[in-house]
């Protein structure tokens, strides 16, 4: 029985099982708040792997691996920025978040930003809610095409079959239980990561020590022979422009400090304040031992395969893995890893959905106290259902480079303005409604006008970058000089830049160079999770002075 076909009966059981877990989890939901937040009454460790689970997603098994493969020691500063914001997140966030939501009695995360700032909170919610669903529509789109994608690389499926199964996986629990369902299989996917992430760089520190032949015995070794860019926490940077890669890494700091609704909400789920204190202990725990093993399973592949010998370098993991232990083995860490996506996919599901379903298109109470449970637990199915099905469409419909970008934005985007927005709701008091929706609104335009006009990144052709593409034989001569044509221009966006390359040097769609060519002259800018951040923060501030609050309702204290 070949590789692929052991590959198959694994994936095939366990997300088999996974469902069945979810549906009968699904069964104790009851009411619309059960739905929505399982009814506020999550323990600890369980609120606190499905943090994990869905903050990380594919990043801790695909992302982070392939970074630390392609670029070496300097990635501990993305590392450290995302660990030092989780650890914030947990430490000052985490217990304050969950007793506001059960003073307020609120279900949602725009809920409680509404609650706090009760003079303007219907339209604060509004806004909110309206933002965060559209990009999030997007999100699911994104999940699902990358799941989709997944699927191809690794049976050969068509992406747009491989995003249907995707879809088809998570949306049944996901109608059916709500946020319970989905909280319930993030465990498993988060004990099975923290698994892989622990197993995997001890089986291969001594898979390494035990093989001469490979490139190096060991991480120190192969660090040093790839170049001195990856034993270097600076790269090739120096000045100025190793100050930018230290402070783009850290940069992911930010967008961890309350602002990603997906994981406030699960701090809001939390039943006690004893349980929030374990959530506390495991979250942390879990993200410091988690961070490390990812690190060293991509520069473990770096010594096993060498700097060159990988065609993708987020397909680490999964090619580590095969090398250490039995195909069975194997098979579940490499599913672990489609299946932390899949978690990813369900969780801004149920969120989106109870977004809109409690903010946006909530009707008064019918006053029938009996049935009314019933009512708001359906119509949370059926919005749940009905955005799955607009997501998917809009994933087959949509540019995937559209849909990518629209993504790009999220992470400053709703991050870390709503980080801004949280942080300052919670601790200062002179912060107010209006100036917190001119936060929200100044953040997402600024986000927006940063990326879209190529300050975080941008392409440019120059003769030096195209030198180097000679001397690795990656184009010819005569190709140089057609790409050459376009010396001084600067392209906001990859699908542009790729249009004039496929047109000026005739490089075909299915040309394999042509990732190799375009991201070789990618220039870095300033991160717009660095430069969002602090524009809300300004923004926030200047309107808290600026602007006049709101008059309290009567019924405010």
């Amino acid at each position: 029985m070949g590789n692929q076909t052991i590959l198959i009966i694994v994936m095939i059981s366990y997300l088999s099982l996974l469902i069945l877990w979810g549906v009968y989890q699904g069964r104790k939901v009851k009411t619309g708040q059960d739905f929505a937040i399982a009814g506020r009454r999550l323990p600890g460790w369980v609120a606190a792997l499905s943090e994990r689970a869905t903050g990380e997603s594919s990043w801790a098994l695909l992302g982070l691996p392939g970074a630390a493969y392609a670029m070496g020691l300097t990635e501990i500063w993305t590392a450290a920025g995302c660990v030092a914001g989780i650890i914030a997140a947990w430490a000052f966030l985490a217990w304050r978040l969950r007793d506001e939501a059960e003073k307020y009695n609120v279900t949602t995360f725009t809920g409680f930003i509404a609650a706090r700032h009760g003079e303007t909170g219907r339209m604060l919610r509004m806004i909110s809610s309206l933002v965060i669903v559209f990009f999030f529509f997007f999100y699911v789109g994104a999940q699902f095409l990358g799941g989709g994608k997944t699927l191809h690389t690794l049976f050969g499926i068509k992406p747009w079959e491989g995003a249907i199964l995707t879809a088809a996986i998570i949306v049944p629990y996901t109608v059916y239980g709500g946020f319970r369902s989905v909280v319930y299989t993030d465990v498993i996917q988060g004990i099975l990561m923290i698994i892989i992430l622990v197993a995997g760089p001890i089986a291969g520190m001594i898979y390494l020590s035990d093989h001469p032949e490979l490139y190096a015995t060991g991480i120190s070794e192969a660090l040093s022979k790839a170049g001195s860019s990856y034993a270097s926490l600076r790269g090739t940077a120096s000045g100025f422009g190793a100050g930018l890669l230290i402070a783009g890494g850290f940069s992911w700091f930010f967008g961890y400090l309350g602002g990603q609704p997906q994981l406030s909400v699960r701090f809001m789920s939390i039943r006690d304040a004893r349980q929030a204190k374990k959530a506390r202990n495991i979250g942390i725990a879990w993200t410091i031992v988690a961070y490390a093993g990812a690190l060293m399973i991509g520069w473990i592949g770096l010594a096993m395969f060498g700097p060159s010998g990988l065609s993708d370098p987020e397909y680490v993991m999964p090619s580590v893995m095969l090398k250490l232990f039995h195909p069975v083995l194997a098979g579940i860490m490499i599913t672990g890893a489609i299946a932390a996506m899949v978690s990813t996919a369900d969780s801004l599901l149920i969120l989106s959905a109870t977004e809109l379903t409690e903010n946006v298109m909530k009707k008064k109470e019918t006053g029938d106290e009996e049935k009314a449970p019933v009512f708001t637990l359906r119509h949370h199915r059926i919005t749940t259902a009905l955005l799955a099905v607009v997501a998917l469409g809009l994933s087959y419909i949509s540019p995937s480079d559209l849909i990518f970008t629209i993504v790009s934005y999220v992470w400053a985007g709703i991050g870390c303005t709503f980080s801004v927005v949280v942080l300052l709701t919670l601790f200062w008091k002179r912060y107010h409604g209006r100036a917190a929706i001119i936060t929200v609104v100044a953040g997402m335009l600024f986000t927006i006008f940063w990326i879209s006009g190529g300050f975080e990144q941008n392409y440019r052709i120059t003769m030096e970058k195209v030198q180097t593409l000679i001397d690795r034989d990656v184009i010819a001569m005569e190709e140089s000089q057609t790409l050459l044509v376009l010396e001084g221009e600067r392209f906001v966006n990859l699908s542009r830049f790729e249009s004039a390359i496929k047109e000026k040097a005739g490089f075909s769609g299915n040309d394999g160079r042509l990732q190799v060519v375009s991201s070789a002259f990618m220039h870095k800018g300033v991160p717009a999770r660095l430069t969002t951040f602090f524009f809300s923060l300004i923004a926030a501030v200047l309107a808290t002075f600026l602007v006049k609050p709101a008059p309290k309702p009567a019924s405010l204290p």
